[in-house]
């Protein structure tokens, strides 16, 4: 008796050895689970701060709005997020894709009335300048490069290499103008004056945004926008931007326009990721390089610095 009873306690012992362990093991599997979910920027609609910056970067060719204007709204939406700084360091890129994100920013200041601020890296120029015209302010440094009012759209006219390998393309169409800008043959007087038209149009819809954005004169703009960069210095000059300043420059001025005291703590989205599985099933798009991540089309209307 004496002995089974020994061995019931042991057997209890036992089972609250392997409770407790199990229940600690899971407590810091949530505290680990925590610190990481608070250093990525934590969950949507949970903030330890009411002084808090999203802190947003657009950075190399802009060729899909979507990542961009999903942290937009998931960051700076957030309770105790104050206002939102914007780091961009972009030569541009496409056009629906660069009006996407600054019509998404024009929105979100209008909707949750916190203020947008823009720092420029080393360059921000046609597309990348497009979108800091959406913001509250905008900071340069002196040397960044930006400005680059325009558009551009360029192809490869590949006709003397088919006509020298003795290859013909052949071509079936609906209208005169369906293969226009054909790489295959020459272009005609006709497509170039299309061509222009289409970029005439959206040129004139980057000088009205920029007005509207900058709040100065369509002339004034357009005197600017011929397609030349401008340094920081010559920008601030030309109205272009508001400040020459650094990042810490732009971020102090996000807190002082969203109400914040003392320093503020800036809310980054985690920066992905990318496998080489996640190439083989098309999920690491945006990590491919340039030319694989553009559009199928041969023809791309851009807002670019080239």
């Amino acid at each position: 008796m004496v002995e089974m009873a020994q061995k019931r306690k042991r057997s209890n012992l036992l089972l609250w050895i392997i409770l407790g362990g199990g229940g600690l093991f899971f407590l810091v599997l949530c505290f680990l689970a925590l610190a990481v979910m608070f250093k990525a920027g934590g969950t949507p609609g949970l903030s330890l701060s009411s002084n808090q910056l999203a802190a947003l970067e657009l950075t190399g060719t802009i060729t899909d709005s979507r990542e961009f204007v999903e942290q937009l709204e998931d960051y700076g939406n957030r309770p105790g997020v104050r206002a939102v700084v914007v780091r961009i360091d972009s030569p541009g890129g496409g056009v629906a894709a660069t009006q996407e994100i600054f019509e998404a920013i024009r929105k979100f200041r209008a909707e949750s009335g916190k203020k947008v601020v823009v720092s420029m890296a080393s360059v921000a120029a046609s597309g990348g300048y497009y979108v800091a015209c959406a913001s509250d302010r905008i900071f340069a440094n002196r040397g960044t490069i930006t400005g680059s009012i325009g558009v551009i759209a360029q192809w490869y006219n590949y006709g003397d290499l088919l006509r020298w390998a003795r290859m013909q393309d052949v071509v079936i169409k609906s209208g005169e103008l369906k293969d226009a800008g054909s790489g295959s043959r020459p272009m005609t007087k006709e497509e170039k004056a299309y061509f222009q038209a289409l970029i005439d149009d959206m040129y004139g819809q980057f000088v009205a945004d920029v007005a509207r954005g900058r709040n100065l004169p369509e002339e004034e703009i357009r005197r600017l926008a011929d397609g030349r960069v401008f340094t920081g210095q010559e920008a601030h000059e030309n109205h272009l931007i508001d400040e020459i300043g650094t990042y810490q420059d732009a971020v102090d001025a996000a807190a002082k326009l969203g109400g914040i005291t003392g320093a503020p703590k800036l809310l980054k989205p985690p920066r992905k990721k990318f496998s080489v599985l996640d190439v083989v099933l098309g999920d690491a798009k945006s990590a491919l390089p340039l030319d694989a991540n553009r559009s199928q089309s041969h023809i791309r209307f851009e807002y670019l610095w080239r």
